[in-house]
């Protein structure tokens, strides 16, 4: 009988316990206010939770200060009614999002991403519709992450915007797509997830791998890659799977809390 995996000196349930100690200490509602994921949660309508949590995701990378201070100009500049700006906007519209800037992301990948959402509330009517719809065609969230970046540049578009939605299928591990999945799936009674896509179990969803998830699941002994790409996504879900075949990702909120608040 082959011997049980450890992971730096801890069994498989030493370290499932450890996690969900962590997991039950990060994934309060106080995490809330200083994560982007405060933005989605100003809106009560699920059109605009979705919307407003994937122009969110889409522009985070950086400073968390600074990410949730321009993704509160973004739903600004939307009147702060982003699902009624998307399928009501006109050309004339678009030019109130003139002089926007995150990093990379420009006023013109704004317009084309409002343009893309049109298109999509178009033929799905949610934007859930559209990822379940590739999630039931594909193995996993990989492919589908893959089909959804097709179908979303779809329209009429400057090449330079396809790079703000990673694909997985060309390496990346698509990290904002995966959290995006994560905040849209994942419920539980504290809440810092939506969980309004109820089409979509937990159990398909993969790890938001950054550095902070990635240095600490190096760390602990459950991932040995050392570039984070969708090769250490597909090895580090695997760990994960493991130790919570339902819900995997909720150890997000232990490997992200651990790195990025406690430093490790």
């Amino acid at each position: 009988m082959a011997a049980k995996k450890r992971y730096n000196g801890l069994s498989e349930d030493e370290l499932r316990d450890f996690l969900e100690s962590k997991y039950h200490s990060f994934n309060v509602s106080a995490f809330i206010d200083d994560d982007p994921v405060s933005i989605p949660h100003r809106y009560a309508s699920r059109a605009d939770i979705e919307i407003s949590a994937f122009l969110t995701a889409t522009i985070s990378w950086g400073n968390r200060k600074s990410i949730i201070k321009n993704a509160s100009r973004m739903m600004k500049l939307m009147d702060d009614a982003p699902h009624d700006f998307v399928v009501n906007h006109t050309k004339r519209d678009l030019k109130s999002l003139t002089g926007f800037v995150h990093r990379t992301f420009n006023a013109d990948d704004f317009a084309t991403f409002v343009e893309a959402l049109k298109d999509i509330y178009a033929e799905h009517d949610t934007l859930e519709n559209c990822f379940s719809d590739a999630i039931a065609k594909h193995a996993g969230t990989a492919q589908a992450i893959s089909a959804f970046k097709q179908r979303f540049f779809a329209i009429p578009h400057a090449s330079r915007s396809e790079k703000h939605v990673s694909d997985p299928l060309s390496g990346s591990s698509a990290k904002r797509m995966n959290m995006l999945l994560r905040w849209m799936v994942r419920k539980d009674k504290n809440a810092v997830d939506l969980g309004i896509w109820k089409s979509i179990s937990t159990a398909h969803l993969s790890i938001p791998l950054d550095v902070h998830s990635g240095n600490v699941a190096r760390q602990l002994g459950m991932l040995t890659r050392k570039q984070n790409d969708a090769r250490a996504v597909e090895e580090l879900d695997a760990v994960l799977r493991r130790l919570d075949p339902v819900d995997p990702v909720k150890y997000d909120y232990a490997l992200f809390g651990l790195g990025a608040i406690e430093k490790w």
